[in-house]
């Protein structure tokens, strides 16, 4: 089947090319993001592939549907970027990857507590100009901490069991309990016991309930100089209230690897250009925060999966086959 695969980066073309020697799907590389000006190069194929930032919206499918298209794959878990009801309208298929390695992105989310608490990036930075004076890098044990995580899902699991390897306690919010979460010592909370936590950790999706979940209002509700990391979506957060509350020193530090407007950024080189997000700027300019572009997932093992499964899904709607990674409402 033809595929018009969007938003496509070198080292995803290399494997999808070694991939799909089992599938033989005819692939079509275009670096462009998938947006209305460019939804017509994917004209009489019948499947497009996009990633987490194509906006994949009613106007977008509507041009989509002229084309011919009856299949998008997003090469990612998340989903927010597709309008499904518009999808559904117009007859198009949508598939994700449900599962590819959640451990890239726990292990993610543990070295960016590392790095922040004990002030690495900073260290890294002091020693390249000559400077080894340890002024202001002190962090603190880990041991003994609590750690709030925030959707106890697969991910959001696999963190708590590192950080409980750590010695921490672990504190878990999410309206769908895990068995696995409790096993290794996980302990569900109330909304208001996020006080406790010296870390609190975001591994939900993002939905019209979890929008802005970490508002003013949570983050007045923390512990004061608290840690709060974010790899799963930008829009979580509310950005503005996070800087005000990094000015005032209520949040002791941010590490993220998303960010709500990061549409415009991530992915691209920019480092030629003015970049005219002025909240990404205000971001990256505190000693205490962490910017990393949407990069928690990229391992080589999760990649793969991610690919695989993608041409699979592929294959199944080619073949008529049931998809098991439809994404339905």
């Amino acid at each position: 089947m033809r595929i018009a695969i969007f938003s496509a980066k070198s080292y995803e073309r290399t494997l999808l090319d070694e991939l799909n020697a089992s599938h033989q799907h005819d692939l079509v590389y275009f670096d462009t993001l998938l947006e209305l000006g460019t939804a017509s190069l994917a004209a009489g194929f019948p499947a497009v592939s996009v990633f987490v930032n194509d906006p994949v919206d009613g106007k977008v499918l509507s041009r989509l549907a002229e084309g011919g298209t009856k299949l998008v794959a997003t090469r990612s878990t998340g989903f927010n970027h597709i309008d499904l009801e518009a999808a559904k309208k117009h007859g198009i298929a949508v598939v994700r990857v449900t599962n590819y390695s959640p451990n890239s992105v726990a292990e993610f989310a543990v070295g960016l507590i590392l790095v922040l608490n004990r002030k690495i990036h900073r260290a890294y930075n002091r020693t390249r100009e000559g400077n080894f004076e340890l002024d202001g890098l002190m962090g603190f044990d880990l041991v003994g901490r609590t750690v709030a995580v925030i959707g106890t899902g697969k991910i959001g699991t696999i963190f708590a069991r590192i950080m409980a390897g750590f010695g921490c306690e672990v504190i878990g919010f999410d309206v769908h309990r895990s068995s696995e979460f409790e096993r290794i010592g996980g302990r569900y909370v109330d909304a208001e016991d996020i006080e406790k936590a010296d870390v609190v950790s975001l591994h939900c999706p993002l939905t019209p309930e979890t929008y802005h979940i970490v508002s003013a209002r949570t983050l007045s509700r923390m512990k004061r100089g608290a840690l709060l990391i974010n790899t799963s979506r930008g829009g979580l957060i509310d950005t503005e209230a996070a800087i005000e509350a990094l000015k005032s020193g209520q949040l002791g530090g941010m590490a993220i690897d998303v960010y709500e407007q990061e549409a415009g950024l991530f992915f691209k080189d920019l480092s030629s250009t003015v970049i005219p997000d002025d909240v990404i700027q205000r971001l990256v300019s505190f000693p205490n925060v962490i910017v990393t572009g949407h990069q928690a997932f990229f391992t080589r093992e999760a990649l793969g999966t991610i690919l695989e499964t993608t041409l699979a899904s592929v294959s199944d709607f080619a073949a008529g086959r049931p998809l098991a990674n439809q994404i339905t409402i």
